[in-house]
């Protein structure tokens, strides 16, 4: 039978920093099995392991510029998933992406104009963003991002950590693209890396707050879960038929 019913957009997944798009597996795998189309995008800040130290790598911009082109490659709507640092690079992409129907900050960044990661923590920014930072290692990494992750799990995943661009936490946002997109944040109420108090913060400027009690991964930690309030949030974010 024949409906006016509007198509199912689809979920773009921006990781956060140090990670990559293999973080979203066990996520995607639960949101394919309820019918949602998933995209992933790679993020150039996220370095290798011999990136060199004495010159700028890509940065937030050129995180955008991927967030974009990935975009620019889905035919209909799109909801579009920030992680993190990811929520940074999301809102400079969306900002004036025609088919992003919703975007939502997963323990996001969701800055504004004229703010960086580094800004925002009032650390100072340094003069010439070079080299990378190191991700944590072994224990520190696993209480940080994976803490309600089975031990197994996290050590696999945090084996996966790669180095981050220091330019890509001094880059300053110069759109944002949530004033004109409607957006959700998700906070993460047992957060060890991004603590739900500063999460809060940020959910002020997103127009609708929902809370997982998840610490910073619950693409890992609860994956159903967090499929099912995406679902929730995209369906919410559909036309009415």
């Amino acid at each position: 039978m024949a409906t006016n019913e509007a198509p199912r957009p689809t979920l773009l997944l921006v990781h956060g920093a140090w990670h990559g798009p293999w973080c979203w597996e066990r996520l995607e795998s639960a949101l394919i099995s309820d019918g949602w189309a998933t995209r992933t995008v790679a993020l150039p800040s996220a370095a290798t392991s011999d990136a060199p130290t004495n010159q700028p790598l890509a940065g937030m911009h050129a995180d955008a510029r991927a967030v974009r082109e990935s975009l620019e490659a889905i035919d209909g709507p799109v909801v579009v998933v920030g992680h993190s640092y990811g929520g940074i690079p999301v809102t400079q992409a969306v900002a004036d992406a025609p088919n992003v129907s919703h975007a939502v900050y997963l323990a996001a960044y969701q800055l504004d104009v004229g703010e960086s990661l580094y800004g925002y923590h009032g650390a100072p920014e340094p003069e010439h963003a070079t080299g990378v930072i190191q991700p944590a290692e072994g224990s520190a990494a696993a209480a940080a991002f994976y803490a309600d992750v089975s031990e197994e799990e996290a050590a696999r995943a945090v084996r996966r950590l790669v180095p981050q661009s220091v330019r890509s936490f001094s880059d300053r946002v110069t759109k944002a693209g949530w004033r004109a997109v409607p957006s959700t944040y998700i906070v993460c109420e047992q957060d060890q890396a991004l603590p739900s108090e500063e999460q809060e913060k940020l959910a002020v400027r997103a127009h609708a707050v929902h809370r997982l009690q998840s610490s910073h991964s619950p693409f890992l930690s609860m994956p159903s879960t967090l499929a099912a309030l995406l679902a929730y949030i995209a369906h919410g974010s559909r036309p009415t038929p």
